[in-house]
């Protein structure tokens, strides 16, 4: 068995670590998931410094499909008999598999050690549905899942050791949170191909390798399209027409099959939206945003007059960390931003850069009064002066929200 090396430098990230110790030593395979390059790696490396204080008399077996070390385990039957190799006798063993999805079949291996009671099983993978769907089939009830994002605002300032300030929250909201940027330096050209290589490597690997896909000229260009139009409501078929008008001629069923291949590799979200009044889902309309802003800018760059679009994106972002299940709204011929539900409970959030008029101000607080409900209502701007509260409606600056858990 190959010996594990585990970086000396952890940042340990007490945010999912408080989330996955209650289930370790319990008899759940442990799956974290998560776009390429946000530290899923980094998390097994500090839940197996954990384990191994916790139980130094236990073994641990680690392995990682990205390593060409283990580049002879295909299948399900060579990850069985590495790991079945490697388990010493009458010993706990603890095992953890690092990008899992680039072995075929590798739910059977995980079925058949979960039934195993010396085993506790952690692993990581960058698709969506090929972890949920295929995982839920084989081990239904027996898996627990952790979605790992890229760095929270807060995060962010400990990693790059950094105060929160306006320069600080402008380098987060043009770069991002990927880990790696906090050793890439000051030059920004460095930064910016770091995460265009990024974003090659999901489309390549995670996308188009992992479907088949042969459109390769109209999956780029829908890239594009979903980072010019974050945060706006659109339909497949309205993507369908604008690609047409661009002279690449592609059905509306085809974007719809395209974009959920992008977001199985979590490069986007894409928020339903809600009919709050009459509680129903519509069933055409919905938001994408990317799961991280440097991605978004890497692929249109970074302009000041997207400004709007960056901080919505922001936000959606930190209430996805912050565990919520978010949609957006709308109440009547209104739009309102984000709908946030945690444990039955709400949260309604309206979204600007500033409010600088009048008619910014209604519009704002004007929809999230015009809901019929208690719930919490919140504006988030980048206004440093304008008053905290409308009407029991909170107002807060975006690098408040950003540093809180909410």
């Amino acid at each position: 068995m190959l010996k594990t090396v585990i970086p000396d430098r952890l940042i340990y990230r007490t945010h999912y670590l408080s989330a996955i110790e209650p289930f370790i030593d319990q008899p759940l395979v442990k799956v974290l998931v998560g776009q390429r390059r946000v530290g899923k790696s980094y998390m097994l490396y500090q839940l197996m410094n954990d384990i191994a204080r916790k139980y130094p008399d236990a073994a641990q077996i680690y392995l990682n499909k990205e390593d060409l070390a283990f580049d002879t385990i295909k299948n399900a039957g060579d990850l069985n008999r590495y790991i079945l190799d490697n388990t010493p006798e009458h010993k706990k063993t603890f095992v953890f598999i690092d990008e899992i999805q680039d072995i075929d079949f590798f739910e059977k291996t995980l079925r058949s050690l979960a039934l195993q009671k010396n085993y506790d099983l952690y692993c990581t993978g960058s698709n969506a549905k090929m972890l949920s769907g295929e995982l839920a089939t084989l081990l239904s009830g027996r898996y627990i899942e952790f979605y790992i994002h890229s760095l929270s605002y807060s995060e962010f300032l400990e990693f790059h050791d950094l105060d929160a300030d306006s320069g600080s929250l402008k380098k987060y909201l043009t770069f991002g949170g990927l880990p790696q940027l906090s050793r890439l330096g000051d030059d920004d050209e460095v930064r910016w191909e770091y995460l265009r290589n990024i974003v090659n490597t999901i489309v390549y690997k995670d996308v188009v390798m992992r479907y088949n896909v042969r459109n390769t000229r109209f999956l780029n260009r829908l890239i594009r399209f979903l980072a010019d139009n974050t945060g706006s409501i659109f339909s497949a078929k309205r993507i369908s027409d604008f690609l047409k008008s661009q002279k690449i001629n592609i059905s509306h069923n085809q974007v719809q099959i395209y974009t959920e291949y992008l977001c199985n590799a979590f490069l986007t979200y894409r928020l339903d939206r809600l009919d709050i009044i009459g509680r129903k889902m519509f069933e055409i309309g919905e938001k994408f945003y990317f799961t991280d802003t440097g991605i978004r800018n890497s692929i249109v760059g970074y302009k000041p007059e997207d400004i709007h679009k960056i901080i919505e994106n922001a936000v959606c972002n930190h209430l996805q960390f912050c565990g919520y299940n978010v949609k957006t709204g709308q109440a009547g011929s209104l739009e309102i931003d984000f709908v946030a539900e945690k444990r039955n409970e709400k949260m309604y959030i309206q979204v600007a850069w500033r409010l600088d008029t009048l008619a910014t101000i209604e519009r704002e607080f004007g929809n999230l009064k015009r809901i019929p409900d208690n719930y919490p209502k919140m504006v988030i701007t980048m206004d440093e002066k304008f008053a905290n509260t409308s009407d029991g409606i909170r107002h807060l600056h975006l690098s408040e929200f950003l540093l809180n858990e909410w």
